[in-house]
């Protein structure tokens, strides 16, 4: 090849490389454009008509993370008609003939609780000629599970894969392990448990976790141990998830002296402490009246990047309260109340009422304006006569 032509080639391909590049950076300009728009479109009726706009863009139609989020959005103020309408219109494209494609919009509904529609859009792919594999039986399985038909889930498991000749994986099994925690059948999760070694099945990480959450929060505390132990026997290392459960499950058998152990073998392995563990402590020893060590451990949260949430001002304040501790419940009412936590005035009430049988009317009085002042939901407290 001449030096010519080997010029030629070499400035050929990059002006070629060059031109698919600024293609490619225009249509993700465009897709990017589209999401910003539905974003911040604040009628939910327009996010519709934008989001169905949208999708006409191939682009647009890739983008896992706008749909989901849309769809959340949707599904949370309860409109469930504009969800419906959003997914079908997706039916007229060509990517309906992907499985991949179909298992999203079928998890979509699971997530908004329709698990009607979801099973739609399954039993329509043979009408499309779409293979239905262990991908979208998952993503059905998964849209009972969060559409909390849990009674449901295990004849679907059953009966559908048997059906169709699916062979159910790992990802099948974990999420009949976590519809029968919920339903509080522990007894079927350890059988699962069992039935997957038995197939050859691995557990891995989310398999211990869903049934040590079930086990341990279960009040079954020896069940939950000798599944710790399993999961060291199949070595899969605990995570902070897993040591959570823990602390949980001894929170509620009220045994924190043994919960002081597995804090200490958490900084041995390197787990941090994140607001689950912080939680699980304050409810322990709220379990065990001690209100000295809650408080403690009240104060470590600070001490980090974690943040307080809901669950640890109402676990703390009402036994704050009934410990006669009122200058600490004041400062739990004004951390929650400078807050962006949704709470309800019969948490705050009672701090109120302490403050003006103590004749602290200022105190009560700043938490009354500190609720005035919350934008997104001011609370009707009553500011007692003394």
């Amino acid at each position: 090849m001449s030096a010519l032509s080997r010029l030629f080639r070499s400035t050929f391909s990059a002006a070629a490389a060059a031109a698919s590049t600024s293609v490619s950076e225009t249509e993700n300009a465009i897709v990017r454009s589209f999401s910003n728009e539905i974003f911040r479109e604040r009628s939910l009726k327009r996010v519709v008509e934008k989001f169905k706009k949208a999708s006409e863009n191939d682009r647009f139609r890739t983008k896992t993370a706008i749909y989901k989020d849309t769809v959340r959005r949707l599904a949370a103020a309860k409109k469930f008609r504009y969800v419906v309408e959003i997914i079908e219109n997706q039916k007229q494209y060509q990517d309906m003939s992907k499985e991949g494609f179909n298992a999203r919009l079928i998890s979509l509904y699971g997530t908004s609780g329709m698990f009607d529609n979801a099973r739609k859009v399954f039993d329509e792919m043979l009408e499309r000629k779409c293979a239905q594999t262990v991908l979208s039986f998952n993503a059905l399985l998964g849209a009972c599970v969060n559409s909390k038909k849990f009674d449901e889930v295990d004849g679907l498991f059953r009966g559908l894969s048997e059906e169709l000749g699916i062979e159910p994986d790992l990802v099948s099994y974990n999420t009949v392990m976590k519809a029968f925690c919920e339903m509080g059948s522990l007894d079927s999760a350890v059988s699962l448990l069992d039935e997957m070694e038995k197939k050859g099945l691995k557990p891995d990480l989310i398999t211990f976790n869903t049934i040590l959450k079930g086990l341990y929060a279960g009040g079954r505390f020896d069940d939950g141990e000798r599944t710790w132990q399993r999961m060291k026997e199949n070595n899969v290392k605990p995570d902070g998830r897993s040591y959570n459960e823990k602390l949980l499950g001894l929170a509620l058998e009220k045994r924190m002296k043994d919960a002081a152990k597995v804090v200490e073998e958490m900084k041995s392995e390197g787990i941090g402490f994140d607001i689950f563990s912080y939680n699980a402590l304050i409810r322990g020893f709220v379990n065990e009246d001690d209100l000295e060590k809650a408080k403690g451990w009240y104060s470590e949260i600070s001490k980090t990047d974690c943040k307080p949430d809901k669950l640890t001002f109402k676990t703390l304040i009402p036994f704050v309260v009934e410990k006669g501790d009122v200058a600490f419940a004041f400062d739990l009412c004004k951390d929650v109340l400078s807050s962006k936590l949704a709470v309800k005035e019969a948490l705050i009430q009672p701090v109120l009422d302490a403050l003006a049988k103590e004749s602290k009317i200022n105190e009560a009085k700043e938490l009354v304006e500190l609720s005035k002042a919350r934008r997104s939901d001011s609370l009707k407290l009553t500011l007692p006569s003394i």
